[in-house]
């Protein structure tokens, strides 16, 4: 288990993109980390996107500090806009992100990233529907599945989860991060 002793937080909201907040939280739990999910409320079920799953915060954003996590993963889906309305949250995000952690963040994801003032001068991707914001925030649209600039990890869309989890895992156990194409 690569990640043993990794702590993981894992952004959760309403609406959030069901795949993209599930498959890495246990891809993460596979790999041996610890997984925290952290919503804007402690004990907060909220539905999914597609109103088929729930998730339960396991603490408040407010509750936590980017000390707690080796990373940060801030799943898709409309979630992102919610939760960059919160200053715990962009808190959180950009902490991490200032402390060298790994930032993850996929599909709509790149709208935390954005508020959190985290993404100028870094190659992005996402949702098709954001590239616009990304690139009004000073990042450097790139449209690939997934990779890592700095760290801060990138993943596009749904079907580029497995991709996504692979840079996630390879930066949490420091693997070098592979060249531009």
């Amino acid at each position: 288990m690569r990640l043993s002793g990794k702590k993981v937080a894992i952004l959760v909201e309403e609406g959030f993109e069901d795949l993209e907040f599930w498959v890495p939280l246990m891809r993460l739990q596979e790999e041996g980390a610890s997984v925290t999910v952290v919503g804007l409320e402690a004990g907060k079920v909220v539905r999914s996107k597609s109103g088929g799953l729930t998730a339960k915060a396991d603490v408040a954003a407010d509750q936590v500090s980017a000390t707690d996590f080796d990373a940060v993963v801030v799943p898709g889906g409309w979630a992102p806009d919610k939760l960059r309305r919160y200053e715990a949250v962009l808190r959180l995000v950009r902490d991490a992100y200032r402390q060298g952690k790994i930032v993850a963040m996929i599909c709509h994801g790149g709208q935390v990233g954005i508020s959190a003032g985290i993404v100028r001068g870094h190659r992005a991707t996402g949702s098709l529907g954001i590239k616009d914001d990304l690139i009004n925030a000073g990042a450097i649209w790139v449209d690939e599945p997934a990779f890592r600039d700095g760290n801060l990890v990138w993943g596009r869309v749904v079907p580029d989860i497995p991709a996504f989890c692979r840079e996630l895992v390879a930066a949490l156990v420091g693997e070098p991060v592979s060249q531009p194409r």
